[in-house]
């Protein structure tokens, strides 16, 4: 593989296919630079990929908080001189029908799952473009290509980064972006915990996951296949698109 030596930044790398991304592509000797809200886990995290001897640094993201995702790219340069690949991983979900009127929720998947994504983008962009080269990865979900009840906003939040993802690419004719976007399934991840208010719904969510989801370990061998794959490629329930314009 050719990730040995990479600059990569993970959003929402505290746990579950964040976590899992930085442990693996440390493993394969990247240097990673992790992002995330709870501060006491991202220090275990760098501290338990040091003593298997990867590099890692981290700092509190809020990617709803622009200055944040400024924050995390400025760590990259400064600590490692260029950044990579920004992994735009964080994301949450309300799950409800609509006509719950979750409105507070409806917001929240906003902020973190379309504005985050574009903060990460306004952030990292300016260094790619002054490399010459720079690499997006983005999880998005099948959610966003398979419409179900109680979904539907958090699918709307997914596809449009999906839109925006594909704009981007079609705009980028310098050669010097990549973008990639990858669409897990069900993975059996904390992701679950704050999206449903009912407990009984909770715990039948949390059987499926447990049942049918992918270890979020599969999501980041895929993430590390996107980085080092210029090819179009599909496994299982993951759906991977690295796209390269110009």
């Amino acid at each position: 593989m050719t990730i040995t030596g990479k600059i990569v930044a993970i959003t929402g790398a505290s746990s579950g296919i964040g976590a899992a991304t930085a442990r693996h592509l440390a493993a394969l000797g990247a240097s990673v630079v992790l992002g995330a809200r709870r501060t006491d886990r991202l220090d275990r995290l760098v501290a338990e990929i040091g003593a298997v001897g990867g590099t890692a640094v981290a700092a509190r993201v809020d990617v709803t908080a622009p200055d944040d995702l400024r924050s995390l790219v400025a760590l990259a340069v400064e600590r490692f001189g260029r950044l990579d690949v920004l992994v735009g991983n964080a994301g949450i979900s309300r799950i409800s029908t609509v006509a719950e009127l979750d409105v507070e929720g409806w917001s929240a998947m906003l902020d973190v799952n379309v504005r985050g994504i574009l903060h990460g983008i306004a952030a990292a962009l300016p260094v790619f473009t002054r490399q010459g080269r720079g690499h997006l990865v983005t999880v998005v979900s099948t959610a966003g290509l398979k419409i179900v009840p109680t979904q539907a906003v958090y699918a709307g939040t997914k596809n449009a980064v999906r839109t925006l993802l594909e704009g981007l690419r079609q705009e980028s004719t310098s050669g010097a972006l990549r973008t990639t976007s990858i669409s897990p399934g069900y993975v059996r991840t904390e992701f679950v915990d704050h999206a449903v208010d009912d407990p009984a719904v909770r715990e039948q969510v949390q059987r499926d996951m447990a049942a049918l989801g992918l270890d979020p370990g599969a999501v980041a061998r895929a993430i590390a296949f996107a980085i080092d794959q210029p090819d179009d490629v599909e496994i299982g329930d993951l759906t991977i698109r690295p796209t390269r314009q110009g």
